[in-house]
C-alpha cells in the first residue's frame, strides 16, 4: 500500500486542525484548541480503486514569531496551504510559509485552501490576491471545515498529486 505525508501549513486559527477532522472524522468542532508541535492523523483514499494511506502532520501555526520546522516538513511528499479568507493577514504568512516549506521540500504539489467560505459576510480576499499563492499551487479551493465544502476534493487533488494518480476527469 502507498503511504504519504502530507503537512498542513497556515498560521493561527485558519483551520488546519478542523480541516483535518472534517475530513478523517467526518466532524466540525466550534471548540479552538491550539496545535502545540504536531499532531498526526490517517485516512486511507481509495483512488482508482488503490488505497493510498494519507498521513496528515497538522503543523502549530505559523507567524511572525515561530517558524515551520524542517524536522516537521521533511520527507512531506506535499502540503495544504491553509488561507482564512475573512483575515488578509493570513495570506501575508502564508506567502513566508510557502517560501520556507519549498526552501526545505523543494517544489512538491501543494494545494492552497481558501478557508471559512461559509462566512461569506465576512469574506476579505480578493480572488487577485488569492492569485500570489495560485502561480505555483496545484490548485486553489474554496473550503468549509465547517459545512465539508470542497473538503475532499482538496485533499483528493494533492493525495493524487503526490501518488502520480492524476485525474482526467
Amino acid at each position: 500500500m502507498i503511504s504519504k505525508k502530507l503537512c498542513m501549513l497556515g498560521t493561527f486559527a485558519v483551520g488546519k486542525t478542523s480541516l483535518v477532522s472534517r475530513f478523517v472524522h467526518g466532524v466540525f468542532s466550534d471548540t479552538y484548541l491550539t496545535t502545540v508541535g504536531a499532531k498526526i492523523d490517517r485516512r486511507v483514499l481509495r483512488l482508482d480503486g488503490e488505497p493510498v494511506t494519507l498521513i496528515l502532520w497538522d503543523l502549530a501555526g505559523d507567524d511572525d514569531l515561530q517558524q515551520v520546522r524542517a524536522s516537521h516538513l521533511r520527507g512531506a511528499a506535499g502540503y495544504l496551504l491553509v488561507v482564512d479568507g475573512t483575515r488578509p493577514r493570513t495570506l501575508e504568512v502564508a506567502l513566508g510559509i510557502r517560501d520556507r516549506a519549498r526552501s526545505i521540500l523543494g517544489d512538491v504539489p501543494y494545494v492552497v485552501a481558501l478557508n471559512k467560505v461559509d462566512r461569506v459576510d465576512d469574506w476579505m480576499l480578493a480572488d487577485a490576491d488569492a492569485e500570489q499563492l495560485g502561480e505555483s499551487a496545484l490548485a486553489v479551493v474554496r473550503t468549509s471545515a465547517l459545512h465539508g465544502h470542497q473538503v475532499e476534493h482538496a485533499f483528493e487533488l494533492l493525495a493524487r498529486a503526490t501518488t502520480g494518480r492524476v485525474d482526467d476527469g
